[in-house]
């Protein structure tokens, strides 16, 4: 029989229009190996694609190497390319762990793969790989073979240099990456031993050979002060150099506005607004004005305008699009934009001229917005104030503080009604409100940590909060109203599996979650106003925190579940966050008269920049969070034998995570540090259950505790029970599950010999960490970093 001639290119006229010696594409390439039935070596696909020059094979093999890239299509091992959906091939990210063994997360979701060691030796936490699933263990989970690598994810790696036996090599800083890098002996740039280096790689690793580095960087010795932030930027890879072409590009600007950048613009320099800020408080994106307007209020939110200065495509802009946000360490920051800009010409600076971005709302008496307009201004800051000092204004009614600021005085009390306002329509709206404490780090001359404080929130917070949120919401609306292609901040309901778990944990105590399969926030709202009294309130909202989805950036608006809004954008923060950036272009397009059709970006680009600021902003939450629990273990040395009072804020396989009291470090009560029992964990209630004696641990337990072991490499602290919970309350007994185990239970004592892993990678012989995001929801993590507590989600 004739076999049948391969398709033709349908996609032809397009490729010659992009290159003058067109090449297949990619969908025509796909078809022929759909076509063809089987794996085609190079030399075959070439025939079949009928190229032969030169060129055109360097072309083609250029363009598989981008297809393999994006696993369209998959090299095997006979170096045939074939599809990877007729491979039976499972495509997805690595998630290393400290043990050697490793998890593989597929792109398309579903069932994780289980990674042995020796699958792991051949990648690094990250990779994006090809496996086949090979089989499954005893417990029905999927083990997987990795078949190939489609892209290298590490290629620096941050660690301390060790020389043993004349062999040099780098134990990476992130316990994820559990094999040792290389360092060959002339590529070591006068690191000493226990340094902390910079290498990069030069030799990705094989099942047979370990990765190779050089070491570019020499950091300095791991005790030194400011260290845990200069490896945190490096292991997160946080991008904090300027490169040379912005530096040139800034010559340009002065420290003064322009007398011509000034034109055009409503002139609202006489307005008194304010900035209200923290007393550490260094850039200043918004400042507010309110005055009563018929029955109810003016209110003008002005917000720097980065927009004037920062242009698309620029140097300025692409690096604002790399570090997507500004990253606050604790006395350190990397900023999203230079500080000619973020500190001086976009910063609102008290008694000088400032470009902005002016939302004007007209409020009615009952709070709700009644219309507002947006325009470009130029304004001037009459006072820096902080939120101390307005509240001392406003709540204490300090005498000195209003005589110094008399004329101001009268504008923050419309302010501080307006506020109060605000505030009981959203109790109406049923805006979920958890009761967190943030916490900073007060250090000593040495930059050791003097005292970790709680960072105590007033009515001043509360108002610019409002008037934030405002502005934010009508921005939103308006660039919906008008189907503009921009980023919204979105927030989610809570899923599915997360609602059976805490409806289950709710009927426990008796209680119960309106809504149905799809409540809204308004029913958490309810819910946490009803318990508020209740002993046990704090394990509730814990619970009812750890439920809800991260927000994250989209141009496909959903809502905001959480502020239980229709739609909700950034608009106040653009010296910080690069999507209130995108936010101020697209109203500055609307607002200049100009169509959406012929604004600079699409949908597809919002897209693009929606995930990319998502991943940025979850990059500076985990690289903030490492160097604040690097001084944690740093301020905890000195204190291994002492007892302290905590609180449970973490229950998991192998453990209990204890926040101490009063000084908030928290570590691990190992599951083999808990005495005369077995323990079981039961996930959808949050607790470990004893096999005999039915003794419960749960989350807001309180406890005491003894500090064993502090570790600074692994960022671990270890602490034991000293007796049993303080107070007045025991340990409980359980009511329910007495005999049998719970479902879902992973036990995990003394006696447990298996040396195999769950999925999240808990080990009976070894603690491992539980990394959180901002809903306190675990993930799948590497090793031994301990997260601090769930933290509410970002507006």
């Amino acid at each position: 029989m004739t076999k049948q001639k391969s398709p033709q290119d349908p996609h032809a006229e397009r490729e010659a229009g992009k290159y003058e010696k067109p090449i297949p594409s990619r969908e025509h390439i796909m078809a022929v190996l759909h076509h063809q039935g089987v794996p085609l070596n190079f030399n075959k696909l070439a025939k079949a694609l009928n190229l032969y020059e030169e060129n055109d094979l360097d072309a083609l093999q250029r363009r598989l190497n981008a297809m393999e890239r994006d696993g369209q299509v998959l090299r095997n091992r006979r170096n045939g390319y074939g599809l990877m959906d007729k491979m039976d091939l499972v495509r997805g990210r690595v998630v290393g762990h400290s043990d050697g063994f490793g998890f593989l997360i597929p792109d398309e979701g579903g069932e994780d793969l289980f990674l042995s060691f020796k699958e792991m030796r051949g990648v690094l936490h990250g990779d994006r790989v090809a496996a086949r699933v090979t089989g499954t263990d005893r417990r029905g989970r999927k083990e997987g073979a990795v078949i190939e690598v489609l892209e290298r994810h590490n290629h620096q790696v941050v660690g301390r240099f060790a020389l043993e036996g004349g062999i040099g090599f780098v134990v990476p800083d992130n316990k994820r990456i559990n094999q040792d890098i290389l360092i060959p002996p002339d590529k070591y740039r006068g690191a000493s031993p226990g340094q902390f280096v910079v290498a990069d790689i030069i030799e990705q690793p094989t099942r047979y050979r370990q990765p190779i580095a050089a070491i570019s960087e020499v950091l300095g010795d791991h005790m030194a002060p400011g260290m845990e932030i200069d490896v945190a930027i490096r292991t997160y890879e946080l991008p904090h150099e300027w490169p040379q072409d912005l530096l040139e590009e800034i010559k340009a600007f002065s420290h003064e506005v322009p007398e011509q950048a000034k034109q055009g613009r409503e002139d609202i320099r006489s307005l008194p607004l304010v900035t209200i800020d923290g007393e550490d408080a260094r850039d200043f994106d918004d400042a507010v004005y309110c005055e009563p307007h018929g029955k109810g209020w003016r209110l003008l939110v002005a917000i720097a305008d980065v927009s004037a200065y920062v242009a698309p495509a620029t140097a300025l802009d692409q690096e604002a699009i790399k570090r997507g946000n500004s990253v606050y360490f604790p006395e350190r920051v990397i900023p999203m934009l230079p500080e000619v800009l973020s500190n001086g010409l976009c910063s609102l600076n008290p008694h000088v001229d400032r470009l902005c971005m002016v939302c004007e709302l007209i409020i009615t008496p009952q709070g709700a917005v009644r219309s507002y307009r947006f325009f470009e201004g130029v304004m001037r800051s009459h006072a820096r104030l902080t939120y101390n000092q307005v509240a001392a204004m406003l709540v204490d009614k300090d005498a000195q503080l209003r005589g110094r600021h008399h004329h101001l005085v009268p504008h923050l009390e419309e302010l501080y009604a307006l506020y109060q306002v605000f505030a009981a329509r959203r109790g109406k709206r049923g805006a979920i409100e958890f009761e967190t404490t943030e916490t900073y780090i007060q250090f000593d001359d040495a930059r050791k940590i003097k005292a970790i404080v709680p960072r105590v929130r007033n009515d001043a917070h509360r108002i610019i909060e409002e008037c934030m949120v405002t502005a934010n919401v009508a921005a939103a609306d308006f660039l919906l109203d008008k189907k503009m292609p921009a980023l919204y901040r979105v927030h989610d309901g809570p899923s599915e599996d997360k609602l059976t778990d805490l409806r289950a944990f709710l009927a426990e105590l008796g209680l119960s979650l309106a809504g149905g399969d799809k409540p809204e926030a308004t029913h958490y709202a309810k819910l946490l106003a009803s318990i508020k009294g209740r002993p046990d309130f704090h394990l509730i909202q814990t619970v009812l925190l750890r439920s809800l989805k991260q927000a994250v950036y989209s141009p496909d608006n959903i809502g905001h579940f959480g502020l239980a809004y229709e739609a909700y954008a950034h608009f106040t923060s653009p010296i910080r966050r690069y999507p209130d950036l995108l936010v101020h272009r697209a109203i500055r397009h609307l607002i200049r008269g100009k169509s959406v059709e012929r604004f600079d970006y699409s949908f597809g680009d919002m897209q693009s920049h929606g995930e990319h600021c998502s991943m940025t902003e979850r990059r500076a939450d985990e690289a903030t969070r490492d160097a604040v629990d690097w001084l944690k273990c740093e301020f905890m040395r000195d204190k291994v034998g002492e007892a302290f009072d905590g609180i449970v804020t973490g229950v998991t396989g192998f453990g209990l995570f204890v926040e101490l009291k009063d000084i908030y470090v928290e570590g691990l009560v190992h599951i083999t540090a808990l005495k005369n029992d077995y323990y079981h964990f039961d996930p959808a209630k949050h607790r470990l259950l004893g096999e005999r004696t039915s003794t419960v641990y749960r989350l807001a337990d309180p406890l005491r505790v003894q500090v064993m072991r502090v570790d600074l490499d692994d960022r671990k602290i270890d602490f034991e029970l000293v007796d049993h919970p303080m107070g007045d309350q025991p340990v409980r007994p359980a009511k329910s599950a007495r005999s049998g185990k719970p479902a879902g239970a992973a036990k995990g004592n003394r006696g447990d010999k298996s040396a195999r892993p769950d999925k999240t990678g808990t080990s009976s012989k070894k603690a491992t960490s539980r990394k959180q995001d901002k809903s306190g929801k675990s993930q799948k993590s590497g090793g031994g970093r301990r997260s601090r507590k769930a933290k509410p989600k970002q507006r």
